[in-house]
């Protein structure tokens, strides 16, 4: 065995006294992150409505219907209805939010055909479907759905007639609707295109 040049240092051997000052200053920075906590986090809306209505006492929006809530109108047989697409807004200026969903019938495979649908909240009971902008018996899928400005828009697939295979629409619409005069009223007519 070859020995070292240079002799053991003190401080390489490691003995009780070591651990026993390293355990305490752990304990000490452990127990002073206990005490010096910083202040409790809050979140909150800041703007003019958030303080104007804060200031007025004024009750805070409802929360937006939440689809999982809603028995879809969409037979579906022993499969479920699942929800593909949601957004959240305002939509008929009553200062509440309405869900807007895209839902199909679960499928292992396939494209099955999409309804969209338009939930409230009404002030007592639980949330409904009160409007179908897009029924799934028209055979459509939907594609690039949002809500902006009050508004729907969505791009719609479908089929030129029933023999063309269900994997592969060849017509495209452009779809946006807009509440007008207590109905959701499509604000273009429908113009289906070949793709």
């Amino acid at each position: 065995m070859q020995h070292p040049a240079v002799p053991e240092l003190a401080h390489t051997t490691t003995r009780p006294i070591h651990w026993l000052a390293i355990a305490a200053a752990l304990a000490a920075v452990v127990a002073g992150s206990a005490v010096l906590q910083p202040d409790a986090a809050t979140a909150a809306q800041t703007g003019p409505k958030a303080h104007s209505r804060a200031a007025a006492g004024a009750p805070a929006p409802a929360p937006a219907p939440d689809p999982a809530s809603v028995d879809f109108p969409i037979a579906c047989g022993p499969v479920k209805a699942v929800v593909k697409k949601k957004a959240s807004g305002d939509l008929d200026g009553d200062g509440r939010p309405e869900t807007v969903a895209v839902v199909h019938c679960e499928a292992g495979s396939g494209t099955p055909p999409d309804g969209i649908y338009v939930i409230t909240r009404p002030k007592t009971g639980k949330p409904r479907v009160v409007a179908t902008l897009v029924d799934p018996k028209d055979r459509q899928t939907v594609r690039d759905f949002a809500l902006r400005d009050g508004a729907i828009s969505a791009t719609l697939l479908g089929y030129s007639s029933p023999d063309v295979p269900r994997c592969c629409p060849d017509q495209e619409d452009k779809a946006k609707w807009q509440w007008k005069d207590g109905t959701f009223e499509r604000a273009a007519p429908a113009e289906a295109r070949s793709v």
